[in-house]
């Protein structure tokens, strides 16, 4: 999501005439996109700006802009002087605003806009730095309030796109020659139509049925608001992608009910047997943290038995770290960083044994897969399959080399913890995008 946020913020300052280069030596503006989700990433926003401060002499202007800079405000002012512009996500549209306001003089210049503005950051002069797979944002802002969360506090309330604006910008894509996009959102499956025209699990299916769209991804979803009509519409549009990104964040529903996730274990189970019970073999990851106030080792023990009962496809673990603001900051962490390191090498142990055992489903299994780069030195070619899987794959010696953005069938011939390995399927002409604008109308 951050990554989006740079690329609509990138075009719509060389819409305003600006250029970007492609090192910060040349550069007369630098903006730094931050995240404050984990106190490491936190960490190095300060570290990388005191890297900044040697160039203070040399006339350049910096922007702090995103999670961090919407939390810490004028204090980064505090603590890197020479920084002109502070700017929270929400302020984004706000930006050539402020550029203006810093070319006529001005040295301390704030975008800080509180949780509750109505606007979303919409533009149609994004600059996107993978010509086939794509992002569209269909709603920021956070609205839950989880106990352990800063996003509400950075990103501000939820704020969702019109249906017809998502799909103006879909079909926009599709005709550029984009054939994997992903739908983006703190909550993305929060997102409801201010139009009232469409579900969430209709605005899927609406945009996997865009001719020339192959693959449609979306990104994240929250338990509470995941509804049974989302997998059916996967079973019932080969386009949509059949992989489900639900973090859990807990097996236990003590700690769920003490992180304020409002839904409990079985309430999460019975989304996961909805999935486990779909025509098509759905791919499912999670995120989970591990040591969160109060966490027992019963508690801890659920969320291990949560692993053997989904079989994730993959996990992402993390320590709890407590953030500004939110109410796990006046919990009392009584669990050991000890505790907290053993746990989750624990989890990420048990995690990888289930993924080495899960994987093996795919062994002599054909997956269409999308070529994304080239590994020379192993005379392999890397790409993904629908279910969001890296698949490393090799060609026959007299077949030409598919190009980047393309699909092709592999033959997998070995399974790993995180990789699939296989063979292009021999005779098959890879498929390609063509890129050409249609006509069509937009309905307001």
């Amino acid at each position: 999501m951050n990554n989006h946020d740079s690329e609509k913020v990138i075009g719509t300052l060389e819409h305003e005439g600006y250029i970007q280069v492609s090192d910060e030596a040349e550069a007369g503006l630098i903006l730094y996109n931050t995240c404050s989700i984990r106190d490491k990433a936190e960490q190095k926003v300060f570290h990388r700006l005191n890297e900044y401060k040697r160039m203070q002499g040399e006339g350049k202007r910096f922007a702090v802009i995103g999670c961090v800079a919407q939390q810490e405000g004028e204090r980064i002012f505090e603590r890197a002087p020479y920084v002109s512009i502070v700017a929270g996500s929400a302020s984004y549209r706000n930006l050539p605003q402020m550029l203006t306001r810093l070319e006529a003089g001005e040295t301390r210049i704030t975008g800080l806009d509180d949780r509750q503005t109505d606007e979303t950051f919409d533009t149609e002069f994004t600059v996107r730095s993978n010509p086939h797979r794509g992002y569209i944002t269909i709603i920021e802002g956070c609205d839950k309030f989880c106990a352990y969360c800063v996003v509400p506090y950075t990103r501000g309330k939820e704020r969702s796109r019109t249906s017809a604006s998502v799909l103006v910008e879909a079909r926009r894509m599709a005709d550029q020659g984009f054939t994997d996009i992903q739908l983006l959102g703190q909550n993305v499956n929060s997102w409801r139509d201010p139009s009232g025209r469409l579900s969430f699990a209709e605005l899927l299916s609406a945009v996997g049925n865009i001719p020339g769209i192959r693959r449609v991804r979306f990104t994240t979803s929250h338990p509470r608001d995941f509804t049974r009509d989302i997998v059916e519409v996967i079973d019932a549009t080969p386009t949509l992608c059949d992989h489900i990104h639900l973090p859990v964040q807990s097996g236990s529903s003590s700690v769920l009910h003490a992180m304020s996730r409002e839904y409990t274990r079985d309430w999460y189970l019975e989304r996961m047997s909805w999935i486990h019970s779909a025509k098509r073999d759905i791919s499912i990851t999670s995120d989970m943290i591990v040591g969160f106030p109060g966490e027992t080792n019963a508690d801890f023990e659920e969320t291990i038995t949560l692993l053997n009962a989904v079989r994730y496809d993959a996990v992402f673990a993390f320590k709890f770290s407590p953030r500004p603001n939110t109410p796990a900051v006046t919990m009392e962490d009584s669990i050991s960083e000890e505790v907290k390191n053993e746990r989750l090498r624990i989890l990420n142990d048990r995690q990888r044994e289930i993924q080495r055992e899960h994987y093996a489903r795919h062994l002599g299994q054909q997956v269409e897969v999308m070529v994304e780069s080239y590994n020379p030195a192993r005379g392999q070619i890397v790409g993904r399959s629908s279910q969001n899987k890296t698949v490393n794959f090799t060609i026959a010696p007299e077949a030409e080399k598919p190009s980047i953005g393309s699909y092709l069938p592999v033959l997998i011939t070995k399974t790993m913890p995180n990789c699939l390995v296989g063979e292009a399927v021999p005779g098959v002409i890879p498929f390609e995008a063509t890129r050409q604008a249609q006509p069509f109308v937009v309905l307001n």
